[in-house]
């Protein structure tokens, strides 16, 4: 069945979320969400990463032989992600350097596979550009949460070297939440990662289940109030 575009865009950035609610690319969200800059950074890449491989995918779809589509997905968003690596090292290379291996691992990364075979593949091209924009997206909200709330109460900053990482226009990013804070070490680590991750999901699921709730009330019929007399 053809989505429509509000359900698309729902889906990437609530309903079906990359991190919370298919809990994947778990790797690269613990590893470099230290800081809300790296998030942003990491984020950013895969989005152009999801775009690009959803638009050249559903061009390319009656092109590609079934048998061979997995080999084919595969060798476009390794492409895609060599001149992703490439352009963060000409002109982000500070930022290039933190997240190191982790652009080259965008490649493996379960979601872009996911959705190019899930979506890209029979869908038209709009609607997968905006699929890979939404989803993105989402995955780009979920890095920068997760890095805000492990920066803030592990170092008391927020968005630290977003001037140095992404350059001198992000500098107004930069702040200090809690002045003369020593710090928590743990939420900067990855077991700190762990923690704050499961308690977003759980977060995330009592938001739904609390909609769910209202939604089965508006679709539940009034029942009529007192008895009714049979004349």
């Amino acid at each position: 069945m053809t989505k429509s575009y509000r359900e698309i865009t729902l889906e990437g950035l609530w309903t079906n979320t990359i991190l919370f609610s298919q809990t994947l690319a778990l790797c690269p969200l613990l590893a470099v969400t230290g800081t809300a800059t790296n998030g942003l950074g990491l984020g950013l890449a895969t989005t152009a990463v999801l775009v690009a491989s959803g638009f050249l995918i559903s061009l390319l779809r009656n092109f590609i032989e079934p048998e061979i589509r997995i080999p084919a997905y595969v060798l476009i968003i390794a492409g895609l992600v060599t001149i992703v690596d490439l352009f963060m090292n000409a002109y982000l290379h500070n930022l290039y350097k933190i997240l190191g291996l982790f652009i080259p691992l965008i490649v493996t990364n379960c979601a872009i596979l996911g959705r190019a075979e899930s979506f890209a593949s029979k869908a038209r091209v709009l609607p997968s550009v905006l699929d890979g924009l939404m989803m993105g997206v989402g995955f780009t909200f979920a890095l920068i949460l997760l890095g805000a709330v492990r920066e803030i109460l592990g170092s008391g900053t927020l968005f630290a070297g977003a001037s140095l990482l992404l350059g001198p226009s992000f500098s107004f990013l930069e702040m200090t939440v809690i002045p003369d804070y020593s710090g928590f070490l743990i939420l900067i680590l990855p077991p700190g990662g762990f923690i704050m991750l499961s308690l977003i999901i759980v977060g995330k699921r009592m938001i739904d289940n609390q909609f769910e709730k209202a939604r089965q009330m508006d679709d539940d019929p009034i029942e009529p109030v007192g008895k009714q007399i049979t004349i």
